[in-house]
């Protein structure tokens, strides 16, 4: 089995596989901007910090304010995790009951490269998750862009969504997590073994990529199926469809419903593709295909989840610059913008590993 195949992408069939391109020459090409629904409260026992930092992940600004005020990385709250080579702004907090933040704690973080930005106080510690969406303005050149085809492969990405595929990061340097998933998961999965979940995360994901290429192929990862669970643009809301009429085929084109596949787990293992429902073949061939990576999911019992197979660009802007172009979007939180990314250029990032 390829450990990172090079799945199916959308855009292939109308504009052809996309040239060669460039992104993330330099951090400043790469600003992401996490963006919450809501704001401390001024009052409470966490202090709440919105960072900007440059070429270091959130675990490691999470370790430097726990170290710089005295309490464990478990007390330092934070909702998604952030590229490292980028510029990146987030909130964290940190629990401080009874007492105020350390004496110039701000330029002490400063001097590691974290700029603080605001800061307020709030009765809750900073949960994972919780945030709304991620804002991206990148910064992409060479052939690709140069071509006179761009800018009508980003227009029909902003018209008809982009494959919600997991990036390459999730499966880590090589696609390593993910073949340690697999002999972890062969020999039984234990919390201990994967204390943050990573290498089980990078097993879910892949299963899911696999399923995503597979109805891309089949061209029906943007058209809702019978048997298809579907979500509602900009929430996790589901409901199954058991026939996909007419208006439900209305509202997916206008990108307000979208097709899911599944995030595998304990629930999975009876996914049934005799039921004659085509969604549901998708799922049943991708245990048949995955035996292995499937029941030692389902073993390590965690709970079956739905994600969407496409996403919507929030906001998207294209402004060419004197060399290269400007990308703006909002994707929600769990999105990658490298999904976005391969669609537009190729890049060594994106390539497929073949597995060992």
């Amino acid at each position: 089995m390829s450990q990172i195949p090079d799945w199916a992408r959308c855009l292939d069939a109308a504009f052809g596989p996309p040239l060669s391109g460039e992104y993330r020459a330099a951090p400043e090409d790469f600003l992401v901007d996490e963006v919450l629904d809501f704001a401390p409260e001024g009052h409470g026992e966490h202090l709440w910090l919105r960072i900007e930092k440059r070429e270091q992940t959130t675990l490691d600004v999470v370790r430097a304010l726990a170290r710089l005020c005295g309490v464990t990385p478990r007390e330092v709250g934070y909702s998604g995790m952030k590229d490292r080579f980028a510029i990146t702004r987030q909130w964290l907090s940190v629990h401080l009951p009874g007492r105020g933040a350390p004496d110039a704690l701000e330029a002490r973080l400063e001097a590691l490269g974290t700029a603080v930005l605001e800061r307020g106080r709030h009765p809750r510690k900073l949960k994972r998750g919780v945030h709304r969406v991620n804002r991206f303005a990148l910064r992409v050149g060479g052939e690709a862009v140069d071509a006179e085809g761009f800018s009508a492969r980003w227009q029909a990405l902003c018209e008809g969504g982009v494959p919600n595929y997991f990036g390459p990061q999730r499966f880590g340097a090589g696609g390593r997590n993910l073949e340690r998933a697999q002999a972890l998961l062969a020999r039984g999965w234990r919390k201990r073994d994967d204390r943050q979940g990573m290498l089980l995360s990078s097993a879910r994901s892949f299963l899911f990529n696999e399923l995503l290429s597979a109805r891309l192929t089949a061209g029906c990862w943007a058209t809702p199926l019978d048997g298809d669970t579907l979500m509602l643009d900009g929430t996790h809301s589901l409901f199954t469809a058991d026939h996909a009429d007419t208006e439900i085929k209305r509202r997916v084109a206008e990108l307000d419903l979208h097709p899911t596949g599944p995030l595998w787990g304990k629930d999975d293992g009876a996914a049934d593709g005799e039921s004659g429902a085509p969604a549901k073949r998708f799922e049943a061939q991708l245990r048949l295909d995955h035996p292995a990576l499937c029941a030692g999911i389902e073993r390590a019992g965690v709970d079956s989840a739905r994600r969407a197979l496409r996403l919507r660009l929030g906001e998207p802007a294209l402004t060419p610059l004197e060399a290269g172009a400007r990308l703006e979007f909002s994707l929600p939180r769990g999105s990658f913008a490298t999904a976005v990314l391969r669609e537009l250029i190729a890049h060594p990032d994106f390539a497929p590993l073949p597995g060992a």
